[in-house]
């Protein structure tokens, strides 16, 4: 069956859909799968400037801590210029819209704080109405992997009125960013990638993952064992003591919120107001981030799918559908018999039937026309190179291709796995995972093969602690949309259910991935504000509508 007559059979029903769906999963998938893209997309903007914060008299938050541990929570932060180098724009960016940047120390072994130190780079947009200033607020992108240094100035804009009211504090966790960085010398900058059509592109992946988890293994044997969220949580609890905060406010977007729900559970009693959008529960957090997320994302290409239809003239992708997705079905099958040749020098790309999932995977996490256009291009360009002919690529798709295809970004996937594959293990046999991509493929022919592939944590040493689990209750306010392909809406209502206190904020009828100052729906973004303002969560969960 193809892929596009399995969709056309399995989206007309939304029960049929709901029976056959899988259990969600994917921190941010995330993390993933995703994440990378998209955990996306806050930027610092300088248009976003405000009056440079001056010298302050420092407040110490009291010990919470005993022993060795002290130095790193009263340690004096050298705030100053983010720029690293004249050639450092973000950095630049960031001083003209008035945030300074600091180093953080903290210790790679929390058991031997004497021991080895790493730093934790922070950034910070002081409160400028101080006289009704609420606190600080931490920021996570998500990824895992993603930075937040550059995001204060695109959050204040967010938070609209109540944005002057907070010190918004971005940091990029411990070997992300402008952190101690971590690169294992990659390949490729991303590992989430299909089992293709047949067993010989299986193999093919078992024989990457194996040889990138040795690489890792090789050149950074002595980190990789506390690259961790848990770890990263520690940090969030030093960087709270070190701004002199008794509590800290928070802010996380897909793997972020797993991130946020691990520090509510290790410092319950030092967190503020809690934001988690796109959530993703604890028990569906592991390195098969993706698994059982086929179904939404299979529906969110259809719903694309209706939208390129609508724009044949553009694209040139078939005029319904089935019509679009029958072009893909094509694509995959040339692809499957050898790799498609994408672009013209100097930027010229090979992809085979187990990259070009990942491209599609990547490209339906947002439902706004920006997004659907540029996968409409990509898809475009991929049915051409599928006829043999060769056309120059946009930067963009170029960018995305390097990212996916080469080393160019190796430290992005090196950060991304270890945080993976320290959190939680992975099965360890191939043919486990061969036998749920083959049970996979007659419901799920095109995404089934790639959320149930084997990646490095296969191959990865066993994590040194156990996984986070929730033991008691968080009042943190929860963000949704019901077709978000990444953090399904069903891995959401999961961690709302193991969080009786929590709130659950839901956008019917999108689908997309991070929703709060991103998507511009006006009655999120509201609801959100009005929670970090007041600190009061809804009396019960509300509903906003596309």
């Amino acid at each position: 069956m193809s892929y596009a007559e399995d969709t056309e059979k399995t989206t007309r029903s939304p029960a049929a859909a709901r029976t056959t769906a899988a259990a969600p999963t994917t921190a941010r998938t995330v993390a993933a799968g995703l994440a990378l893209a998209l955990a996306a997309g806050l930027t610092a903007s300088p248009a976003l400037a405000t009056a440079r914060p001056g010298p302050e008299p420092r407040t110490v938050a009291p010990a919470t801590t005993g022993g060795a541990l002290d130095r790193y929570y009263s340690q004096t932060l050298d705030w100053g210029t983010c720029m690293r180098s004249p050639q450092d724009g973000t950095g630049k960016d960031l001083d003209q819209a008035g945030v300074q940047c600091a180093d953080v120390t903290v210790p790679l072994d929390y058991k031997a704080p004497r021991g080895r130190t790493v730093t934790v780079a922070i950034s910070r947009l002081k409160a400028t109405d101080t006289r009704n200033r609420i606190g600080a607020i931490l920021l996570n992108n998500g990824g895992p992997g993603g930075p937040a240094v550059d995001s204060p100035p695109v959050v204040r804009t967010a938070m609209k009125e109540v944005g002057p009211r907070y010190d918004i504090v971005g940091f990029d966790p411990r070997f992300v960013g402008r952190s101690t960085p971590l690169d294992c010398d990659w390949p490729v900058g991303f590992t989430w990638f299909s089992a293709g059509a047949s067993r010989a592109g299986f193999d093919r992946q078992v024989a990457l993952s194996k040889s990138l988890a040795a690489k890792c293994r090789a050149t950074n044997a002595s980190v990789l064992p506390h690259i961790t969220t848990r770890n990263t949580a520690r940090d969030m609890d030093v960087i709270r003591g070190a701004l002199g905060e008794r509590k800290i406010s928070y802010l996380g977007y897909s793997y972020g919120t797993y991130l946020g729900t691990v520090y509510t559970q290790m410092f319950p009693g030092r967190y503020d107001r809690m934001v988690l959008d796109g959530a993703v529960g604890p028990d569906d957090y592991s390195p098969r981030l993706l698994k059982h997320t086929a179904m939404e994302n299979e529906q969110a290409l259809a719903a694309w799918a209706t939208w390129a239809a609508a724009r044949h003239s553009t694209y040139g992708l078939g005029r319904s559908r089935t019509a679009v997705l029958a072009t893909i079905d094509r694509v995959m099958e040339k692809a499957a018999r050898g790799p498609l040749t994408l672009g013209t020098a100097p930027d010229v790309f090979r992809v085979d039937d187990t990259r070009i999932p990942t491209l599609l995977f990547m490209g339906v996490a947002d439902d706004g026309d920006g997004s659907r256009a540029f996968l409409a291009q990509q898809v475009a360009a991929l049915s051409q190179a599928a006829k043999g002919r060769e056309e120059p690529l946009s930067p963009e798709f170029a960018e995305t291709l390097r990212l996916l295809l080469t080393g160019a970004e190796s430290s992005f996937g090196s950060s991304q796995t270890a945080i993976i594959c320290g959190d939680v293990p992975a099965p360890r046999d191939p043919e486990l995972y061969w036998r749920d991509i083959r049970r996979s493929r007659d419901a799920h022919p095109l995404f089934g093969p790639l959320t149930e592939n084997i990646g490095p944590c296969a191959f990865w040493d066993a994590p040194r602690e156990a996984p986070t689990r929730i033991s008691h209750d968080a009042p943190v306010l929860l963000v949704a949309a019901t077709g978000d392909p990444r953090t399904t809406y069903r891995s959401t209502k999961a961690l709302h259910s193991k969080l009786p206190g929590s709130r659950l904020l839901t956008l019917e009828k999108a689908n997309r991935h991070a929703l709060y100052g991103e998507y511009g729906n006006a009655c999120v973004d509201t609801a959100v504000n009005r929670y970090l303002a007041t600190g009061r969560l809804p009396k019960g969960d509300e509903i906003c509508v596309k």
